[in-house]
């Protein structure tokens, strides 16, 4: 059977423990959470969980299903084959030297990263896109200084009609 990425919505009670318990179950059973997104919800009593982990989809079955057994979860929704909007945002810090200056603002220019903060020695770059796109702008600016990442992991909302 073929592995891929699933993309798993829970809404959850916004209570203490909830998210350990949610990661407990995947944990537990040997599942590897490969990048998580919380908030509340409109309504503060409510919380979405966005987490990605990969599997066949006799697994992905098994996780929806303990993940549907814990007391505090609402509702689980696997949108890896529906019709979403899914975005990350990555928070970049690059090293800034005289050699790379120039080149780094040219291909910050030509990937539509926003400077957030630029001094004499670094700088710090905001790019939001698919999971695809902002590996692919870590790659590019691998080279050129990076120093830092920070990732929000996938955030997914269903498309309504």
């Amino acid at each position: 059977m073929e592995k891929r990425e699933n993309v798993i919505s829970l809404l959850v009670h916004n209570k203490p423990d909830v998210l350990a318990r949610v990661a407990g179950t995947l944990g537990g059973k040997g599942y590897n959470i490969e990048s998580l997104c919380v908030d509340a919800t409109a309504n503060p009593e409510i919380s979405k969980i966005i987490l990605t982990t990969i599997g066949t989809k006799a697994t992905i079955q098994k996780i929806e299903a303990q993940l549907e057994r814990l007391i505090d979860v609402i509702r689980v929704e696997n949108l890896t084959d529906v019709e979403t909007v899914k975005r990350e945002l990555a928070l970049i810090r690059m090293n800034l030297t005289a050699d790379n200056k120039n080149e780094l603002i040219r291909t910050v220019n030509r990937l539509n990263c926003k400077i957030l903060t630029f001094n004499s020695d670094h700088c710090v770059l905001e790019f939001r896109g698919t999971k695809a796109e902002v590996d692919r702008v870590l790659e590019t600016l691998k080279p050129l200084g990076l120093d830092d990442i920070a990732r929000t992991g996938i955030a997914a909302l269903e498309r309504k009609n």
